[in-house]
């Protein structure tokens, strides 16, 4: 994927992408220029890579509706766990968790807006 970085700093010029192993983001404000971007690195993954983008992973979407990567709902001012995530989280600690598992739910959450759920989880353990 070193391939599509490059790509998308030298070729594409985006200031705002992100991409942790297989999944990335694309930031800008002109939808146009998305929706070219997107058609430029459709067609970069399947000609150099023989890759193509999953058809229902793929949005465009206003700032204000929030980025959804990695797990959380980024907002421009803050960020909260995906509902979805939450759910696999606590189900993981119900029982009797092991400690590493305690632990890397508990650092994870501290990336984001929940002070409510570690609330819940630490009642729930104790």
């Amino acid at each position: 994927m070193n391939e599509l970085d490059q790509f998308m700093k030298h070729e594409i010029k985006e200031k705002y992408y992100i991409r942790f192993v297989d999944d990335f983001v694309v930031m800008n404000t002109d939808r146009r220029k998305l929706e070219s971007m997107l058609l430029q690195i459709k067609t970069f993954l399947n000609t150099e890579l023989r890759l193509d983008l999953h058809p229902d992973k793929v949005f465009i979407k206003t700032f204000a509706s929030g980025v959804d990567f990695l797990g959380w709902i980024n907002f421009s001012d803050h960020r909260v766990l995906r509902t979805t995530t939450k759910r696999r989280m606590l189900k993981a600690l119900r029982g009797s968790p092991s400690f590493a598992t305690v632990t890397s739910y508990k650092g994870m959450l501290r990336h984001g807006n929940t002070h409510k759920l570690q609330k819940e989880i630490e009642d729930m353990l104790n």
